[in-house]
């Protein structure tokens, strides 16, 4: 009896169990169907659709005038879908032909079982339409965009280029990616089960978005011209390198920047050299690459020499230690400690003002200078004039100043840095901050973007930058001007003189590390007109052959420069 009363709670038990279990699964069977229905219904549609994505156009590059820099290439992407394929032997045989692939290898692409394979990319639009108009199940040939450079060298370590994927790699490609990427689409295709488009069923569409224009401040017909100066003259001295650079003193804006050898921008990975790169290996092929790609003028740092010499005159006018009619003595050299450091005159200046002086770049009135600030009062202007700080230009991988500790900076070192040498600048920064001096005392941005445009060519955004007011005097900063419109009118600049333009300036010579290299950096600053500066110019030679001094060599390459740009820019003659 017992076990009869025990069989029957135990079958009510498993009944209930299986009661309450299909109870369960009812529930969530109702949930599913009423409360989850959008979620799977999405899931399952989805197992049926394909999604090809359409690239956005990638927005223009314009200069200051309008010409444009950068645009897009209409090239197309053509891609196999297996399942849909009829006549395997027929498409490869076909796309081998018109793309000038090997056949194994369109053969390995369209043999393989994936929802869709790119065979090739950036196809001209000409062979993308043929391929087109051979109507091949299962071939879809989609438009794309691949960035295009008119000009194909000009400026191209400052507009940069972009990868296969259009994304930016270096220069203002990178810099203002979020501007001028744009949104891409998608078209969505409905199939059955076994992958095959369904015939009759529309696409869906989410068309791209084209990214916005960047204007930037450079002039296409100053950086041609800029272009053909630097290359003439690196010939002529069988010169490594030859950077130009040309800016707007008042405001930063950059109108020309030049750093021969150029490259290709529509074949960025071909070496601007004669060698062949088939000797090289990956790694090295790439650190030649790099090497191509550098923007000198922002990445690299340099012993300026005497052009550095007007950082040093606008400290020593701030701080009241020279005046322009001070007396100095010059007798070839000065004893610093036990060194013996030596002018460029070997028998030296003899008795000259602060006036011939920086006339004449003569070291030993630097140094003498350097030592009336001192290392603590010198140290402190250069953080005031923006020295220790980038400059913040909208390029990337701007270098920064290589300087002595403050602490390590004795009388030796101080006399170096007094004309120029045991540091490092870049010459962007020396630009800067001499454009700075002689504006009025302003710490201005140097920069290259100027407006952001729609595709259609409206205003959307006008760039701004930071700007520092009073680094030195308005006095400091007339007596700078007249002090450098003398250095090319009576000095060592006079090579940089044009006959009724008051033109202010500084040639520097300086060596490169290591010094038992007998290396060589000439370089000229100058800026126009002197009194109202609205253009500042900058030339720099690497290991230039046979004479190398700036006022040689670099004063005429800006002379002939400003000879042909003031004109443009409605600077008249005096």
């Amino acid at each position: 009896m017992k076990n009869k009363t025990y069989n029957k709670k135990k079958i009510l038990v498993v009944f209930m169990g299986a009661f309450f279990i299909l109870v369960a699964l009812i529930i969530r069977l109702v949930y599913l169907m009423v409360f989850d229905a959008q979620y799977y219904q999405e899931k399952a549609e989805a197992l049926h659709e394909r999604e090809r994505e359409i690239k956005a156009a990638r927005g223009e590059i314009i200069d200051r005038n309008g010409v444009v820099l950068a645009t897009n290439k209409t090239v197309c992407t053509i891609s196999v879908i297996h399942n849909q394929i009829e006549d395997p032997e027929y498409v490869i045989q076909t796309l081998s032909k018109e793309l000038e692939l090997e056949e194994e290898i369109v053969r390995k692409r369209v043999e393989k079982v994936s929802s869709m394979e790119k065979i090739k990319t950036n196809v001209e639009k000409e062979i993308g339409d043929k391929i087109r108009n051979y109507h091949m199940k299962g071939v879809k040939v989609d438009e794309d965009y691949r960035r295009y450079y008119p000009y194909d060298t000009l400026a191209s370590k400052v507009l940069g280029f972009t990868g296969g994927d259009n994304q930016g790699i270096i220069g203002l490609e990178v810099k203002y990616e979020d501007i001028l990427k744009g949104t891409n689409g998608m078209i969505l295709t409905t199939t059955d089960a076994r992958g095959i488009e369904l015939e009759g069923v529309a696409e869906d569409r989410i068309e791209p978005v084209s990214g916005n224009t960047l204007q930037v401040s450079l002039d296409y017909n100053m950086q041609a011209y800029c272009e053909q100066a630097a290359k003439k003259v690196m010939e002529e001295k069988q010169a490594d390198g030859v950077s130009i650079l040309l800016m707007n003193p008042q405001n930063g804006e950059i109108l020309s920047m030049v750093n021969v050898p150029e490259f290709n921008l529509n074949e960025p990975y071909k070496l601007n050299e004669e060698e062949s790169s088939k000797n090289l290996s990956d790694e090295e092929l790439q650190d030649r690459l790099n090497q191509m790609w550098r923007n000198g003028i922002i990445n690299d740092t340099y012993e300026p020499g005497s052009t550095f010499k007007i950082i040093t005159a606008a400290a020593a006018l701030e701080e009241g230690e020279v005046r322009v009619d001070d007396s100095f003595s010059c007798p070839g050299y000065r004893i610093v400690e036990d060194r013996r450091i030596r002018c460029h005159k070997v028998g030296g200046h003899g008795s000259e003002t602060f006036l011939q002086g920086i006339q004449n770049s003569c070291n030993p009135v630097f140094i003498d200078l350097g030592m009336r600030l001192g290392a603590e009062r010198f140290y402190e202007y250069f953080k005031k004039f923006g020295l220790f700080q980038l400059t913040n230009i909208d390029l990337p991988g701007e270098a920064g100043t290589i300087m002595h500790k403050k602490e390590d900076i004795g009388l030796v070192e101080l006399a170096t840095i007094s004309f120029g040498q045991s540091f490092q600048i870049t010459p962007i920064q020396l630009a800067t901050t001499v454009s700075s001096l002689v504006n009025g005392g302003n710490r201005i941005t140097p920069h290259l973007g100027v407006n952001v445009l729609s595709p259609q060519g409206e205003l959307i955004k006008k760039l701004s930058y930071e700007q520092q007011d009073g680094i030195v005097s308005q006095e400091t900063s007339e007596t700078l001007q007249m002090l450098l419109e003398s250095v090319v009118s009576e000095g060592s600049g006079k090579n940089g003189y044009i006959e009724g333009y008051a033109i202010g300036g500084k040639t520097a010579t300086s060596q490169t590390l290591p010094r038992s290299a007998n290396k060589y950096i000439s370089s000229f600053l100058g800026f126009a007109p002197a009194d109202n500066p609205q253009i500042l110019g900058l030339v720099v030679i690497h290991n230039p052959q046979g004479v190398y001094y700036g006022g040689t060599i670099a004063a005429p390459v800006l002379r002939s420069i400003f000879d042909n740009i003031l004109p443009y820019l409605g600077i008249e003659k005096e």
